[in-house]
């Protein structure tokens, strides 16, 4: 059960991450590639200048992709502190000696009580992508930093 439910995350990650990728961040990367191939062939430019103006290039994709990231790791981050509360709560209930049954019981207890995380955490998903979609949209990933 646990393995399933983590394998449904995986999977809507993976989507939201894929689409994310094709609807923006390639073409901020072709457009970055581009405009170092620029840079390069500049002939007027000195070395230095050279390496400064593909560093320039990179900017716009790097700000956009840490964004990104750090929108999936405070989503995921609130996964974990929900599962962790689930993970105190049977500690709490559970006796200092428990019987099998106990354990068995407080066992689907914390699956239950998971799976409404993860219920949770993937309706939060779609507003995620339309989040992040949106200010990758307009530009203005630098600012969320």
């Amino acid at each position: 059960m646990v393995e399933q439910q983590r394998r449904r995350v995986e999977d809507n990650m993976t989507r939201i991450v894929e689409e994310i990728d094709k609807s923006y961040l390639r073409k901020m990367q072709a457009d970055m590639h581009r405009c170092a191939a620029n840079c390069c062939e500049n002939q007027s430019l000195s070395l230095q200048r050279v390496q400064q103006c593909i560093e320039t290039c990179s900017i716009s994709l790097n700000n956009a992709q840490q964004y990104v990231q750090s929108e999936f790791e405070r989503s995921q981050n609130r996964l974990q502190r929900c599962i962790m509360e689930c993970n105190d709560s049977i500690k709490d209930k559970m006796s200092h000696d428990p019987s099998q049954d106990e354990v068995n019981r407080l066992s689907e207890d914390f699956e239950k009580c998971a799976t409404k995380c993860v219920d949770s955490y993937c309706d939060l998903l779609p507003t995620l992508e339309k989040s992040i979609k949106k200010t990758l949209s307009s530009g203005k990933f630098d600012q969320h930093q």
